[in-house]
């Protein structure tokens, strides 16, 4: 059975910085990161391929956020640095055979993790 459990989220303050990780139950897939706002539809943030050699960020937390893996753990990990209020959100953590930005192609999704970004 496929699972994705996230965690790390919380409440910080703008400029802050928080890692969410993502712990898998299976290894040599693609994963991403996304998210939801209150009132808005979820959006791509970062995704990583199933061997690590590709990366992809949206444009608004390139610079900011550093998706990586640790495969020993089948765990995924989403640095988030200098947070901005903006950010705030629940965030995702989703798998793939292959790496994509579109949310509909992802099959498997975690509950996800509240993120709060305080001004």
């Amino acid at each position: 059975q496929v699972q994705l459990v996230e965690s790390g989220g919380g409440l910080v303050q703008a400029g802050g910085s928080l890692r969410l990780s993502c712990v898998a139950s299976f290894s040599t897939y693609a994963m991403g990161w996304f998210r939801q706002a209150p009132g808005k539809e979820r959006e791509f943030v970062a995704a990583i391929s199933w061997n690590d050699r590709s990366t992809y960020y949206a444009e608004v937390v390139k610079g900011r956020f550093t998706i990586s893996r640790d495969s020993a753990k089948n765990t995924v990990y989403l640095q988030m640095n200098r947070l901005k209020p903006e950010d705030t959100a629940v965030y995702y953590c989703a798998a793939n055979p292959r790496i994509t930005v579109y949310s509909d192609e992802y099959n498997y999704w975690g509950q996800g993790t509240q993120v709060t970004v305080s001004s």
